[in-house]
């Protein structure tokens, strides 16, 4: 086993720690504000994680070009879906004041 194996295998170890601690978050946490929370930043670093392991083992630089373009739209998509899923659980709460706001 060369380091670069040890450190693959090290870093998709971590990465897939990071899922299950999200997925335990979510699962945990009471409120949907948390689970948001909880999911959204232990996945996005796992994903880092398990992308840099992989790239260690690529043939070449499309390889990881590739990887890299996997982890930003990974990324992109997670702030949508995150800001979407805030944005109705305010609403369900009541606590969206954006359209209780009256321009004078």
């Amino acid at each position: 086993m060369t380091v670069l194996d040890a450190a693959t295998m090290a870093l998709i170890a971590a990465g897939l720690l990071f899922f299950i601690a999200g997925t335990v978050g979510l699962i945990r946490f009471p409120d949907p504000l948390a689970r948001l929370h909880a999911i959204a930043k232990a996945d996005n670093f796992g994903l880092s994680l398990i992308a840099l392991g992989l790239a260690f083992q690529a043939d070449g630089w499309a390889i990881v070009l590739e990887l890299f373009l996997v982890w930003v739209l990974a990324l992109m998509s997670a702030v949508v879906a995150a800001h979407l899923i805030f944005h109705t659980a305010l609403q369900m709460r009541g606590e969206d004041d954006r359209e209780e706001e009256t321009v004078e």
